[in-house]
């Protein structure tokens, strides 16, 4: 009976499997669409294979987003370069500036006798040769003027040709070439440089973000990295070669505290524990001396030494104003990274990813297009560049590998490759220039009242907070650091500033943070003083206070002066009389 009964079962159980099975076929007939129910497969019949969706990853070795980082960080600088030169050349270069650039131009037009041609030009490369001499603010503001427009519009677009960046390139080079002594920093020939690899970044005149027939070259992308490399090492064997503080890893002890515009993260980096100002001094060297070869040792070692300089760089721009010099030193480094590496920096949804990836599907099935004639030309100017580059690289080298090496000099009057280098000594102490005036028309006499004035950034009033201002840049502060441990023979830039604020001109006041007698009538006297500043302790009674700095009195650095004593040192030297502005 048992038997029976599990027999009877087993045969309800298989027609019951054979009634399932034609439902469930019947109803995958009926419903293709269902998913809701386990799928089946007939025996001896393969699964068909399923579709995976695309992926949207982008692959390294391609550099179309990396052009457009490399753009906008560019015309980033351009921008801020720009707006320096339009709030201070007319003060700095105009007409009734501290160095007028006409009568430089003047002085060049002589010395190549007496033409402006190719010899002019190749002395002293500017657009302001072929402009009305008689208004030079109004040409300086227009060449600043147009270069802001044609950086912002990089900036906010991340769109170039070659054209506009052409255009950048000759209009500051145009403001450099007469900047004179306030366009004699190493960042100027730097973003010179870097600005003139830009242009082969760019296709001739299209402003597609990702224009098909005009990829970024290879050898663009290697003249950039090539720049990073002859930057740091020529910041690192400068040091090495130089003071003998970076070899005894003591130079750091100094810098935040002596550096020519700190801020008030200086204050308290100054302060580090001396193992710190050490790992610092090591840290260095390594970043600017072996970092650099990581280079030439495949893509991850490269990102590694792009990743380790961008790091650096902001570590500098954190404890310190030094204009926009690690700003733009930031710029080649991002030459290191491809486009799966900075593809974080973009929407995946956005139009530039998107025609990345498509592209590179494109040429992973062997679908690119053929090229064309401009392609083909185009191929052409980038071997050329790279030929260009390497020829006029070899001074470069030679000064890098020579125990005499010169930091920051040009040897082509383009300044298309250069040398660089910062910091080669380091000063041990902080020494600053305090103008100072007075009503009284005897300067010697007893209970004479000197009132200080107050430059944009620089150290002057004790309890005055160190400012915050890179990248921008005051360019008289920083002169003026360096005038402070020379003399104002070595400067006489100086007593012209001082013949200036005794006129209460207003050309020279526009530099200045603070004037005391604003507003009142003019001083009678100007004199400069020299002081030792250092950083107050953190917790001492001076700096309960609210005093960032102490000071000490050195000694004159320049005799009082006034107007009548002046008359025959500026007339001895062409200048201008103070009053007569």
């Amino acid at each position: 009976m048992r038997m029976r009964r599990a027999g009877s079962a087993m045969a309800v159980s298989s027609e019951d499997s054979e009634y399932s099975g034609s439902v469930l076929r019947r109803r995958r007939a009926d419903k293709p669409a269902e998913q809701n129910l386990p799928e089946t497969h007939p025996r001896n019949e393969a699964p068909k294979p399923e579709n995976k969706p695309e992926t949207d990853h982008l692959q390294s070795g391609s550099y179309w987003l990396t052009r457009i980082v490399l753009l906008r960080s560019l015309s980033f600088i351009y921008f801020v370069a720009f707006a320096v030169a339009y709030n201070q050349n007319s003060a700095l270069i105009g007409q009734r500036g501290l160095m007028p650039c006409r009568e430089y131009l003047r002085s060049v037009k002589r010395y190549v006798g007496g033409k402006i041609g190719g010899a002019a030009l190749a002395y002293t490369p500017s657009l302001l040769w072929f402009m009305d001499w008689e208004d030079m603010d109004a040409n300086l503001n227009g060449i600043a003027l147009a270069g802001l427009v044609l950086s912002g519009f990089v900036l906010l677009s991340g769109r170039a040709n070659m054209v506009i960046m052409a255009a950048l390139w000759i209009l500051y080079h145009s403001v450099v070439s007469v900047g004179q002594l306030w366009y004699s920093f190493g960042w100027e020939s730097q973003l010179l440089e870097t600005g003139f690899l830009g242009i082969f970044l760019c296709p001739l005149w299209s402003l597609e973000q990702i224009p098909r027939r005009s990829p970024p070259s290879l050898i663009s992308i290697w003249t950039f990295r090539w720049l990073i490399v002859r930057i740091m090492l020529g910041a690192g064997l400068i040091k090495i070669r130089g003071d003998r503080c970076w070899r005894d890893l003591t130079c750091m002890d100094y810098h935040y505290e002596t550096q020519p515009v700190p801020n008030p993260i200086s204050y308290y980096l100054h302060r580090s524990p001396w193992w710190f100002h050490r790992f610092e001094t090591l840290s260095n060297h390594f970043v600017e001396l072996i970092a650099p070869f990581f280079t030439f040792m495949g893509r991850r070692l490269c990102m590694t030494n792009g990743a380790l300089q961008i790091l650096f760089q902001v570590a500098l721009i954190v404890s310190g104003n030094l204009s926009f010099l690690n700003w733009l030193t930031i710029v080649p480094s991002l030459a290191c990274f491809d486009d799966s590496t900075l593809a974080f920096l973009f929407r995946s949804s956005g139009a530039a990813r998107r025609t990345v990836l498509k592209i590179q599907r494109e040429d992973a099935a062997q679908q690119t297009p053929p090229p064309t004639t401009g392609m083909l030309i185009r191929r052409v100017v980038n071997v050329a560049l790279g030929i260009l580059i390497a020829y006029l690289s070899v001074p470069v080298v030679i000064n890098l590998l020579s125990p005499r090496q010169v930091m920051n000099t040009s040897f082509d009057p383009l300044r298309i490759v250069n040398t660089y280098g910062a910091f080669g000594s380091i000063t041990k102490e902080r020494t600053e220039v305090v103008f100072q005036g007075t009503l009284s028309p005897d300067h010697s006499a007893e209970g004479v009242v000197w009132e200080e004035y107050e430059f944009l950034c620089k150290p002057g009033a004790v309890d005055r907070r160190p400012c915050l201002i890179s990248p921008y840049h005051y360019r008289l502060d920083w002169l003026m650091w360096f005038a402070a441990f020379q003399t104002y023979e070595q400067n006489e830039w100086v007593i012209q500033i001082a013949g200036r604020l005794l006129a209460n001109d207003s050309t020279v006041l526009s530099l200045m943070g603070h004037n005391p007698f604003e507003g009142r009538e003019k001083p009678r006297w100007i004199r400069g003083e020299h002081f030792r500043y250092k950083f107050t302790k953190p917790g001492s009674a001076s700096a309960a206070k609210g005093n960032w700095w102490v000071r000490k009195r050195i000694g004159p650095y320049f005799p009082p002066v006034n107007l009548e004593s002046l008359r025959t040192y500026f007339r001895s030297r062409n200048w201008p009389q103070p009053d007569s502005y």
